[in-house]
């Protein structure tokens, strides 16, 4: 008979015949080693951007509105391509949102420029499908 160890520790197992982990210690620090080996999953990606770009988007806009350079906010790590939502005003503009932060290209004087603003109740609309 083949004697077994715990697959995170390494040290004799005693009991059932199909167990792997000498405690619950041992299976936990197993697969949190295996977790941080493994890519990533999509969804914890994009959850991560998205927590980036709203405290990026608060960092900028403490006054409720601000226009900030588009370089300054990329360059810590803002990706304007994940946002949860959009509005759009009656000029036809139509501004992302990262929750209750949102943004708009805008180009000045030949530099790329976000404007940022926060939501407001009056852009929900009463009937959305109107």
């Amino acid at each position: 008979m083949r004697q077994k160890t715990c697959v995170a520790c390494g040290k004799e197992l005693k009991g059932r015949s199909d167990k792997r982990f000498c405690d619950l210690h041992c299976k936990s620090t197993y697969h949190y080693r295996k977790s941080q080996e493994e890519e990533p999953r999509f969804f914890n990606k994009v959850d991560n951007q998205l927590k980036t770009n709203r405290k990026i988007l608060k960092q900028y806009n403490k006054a409720g509105k601000a226009t900030v350079r588009s370089s300054l906010i990329i360059g810590e790590g803002f990706n304007p391509n994940f946002f949860t939502h959009y509005w759009k005003n009656k000029k036809g503009d139509v501004y992302l949102f990262v929750y209750e932060y949102g943004f708009l290209k805008k180009v000045e004087h030949g530099v790329d420029k976000f404007i940022l603003i926060k939501w407001q109740d009056y852009m929900l609309k009463k009937n959305p499908l109107s």
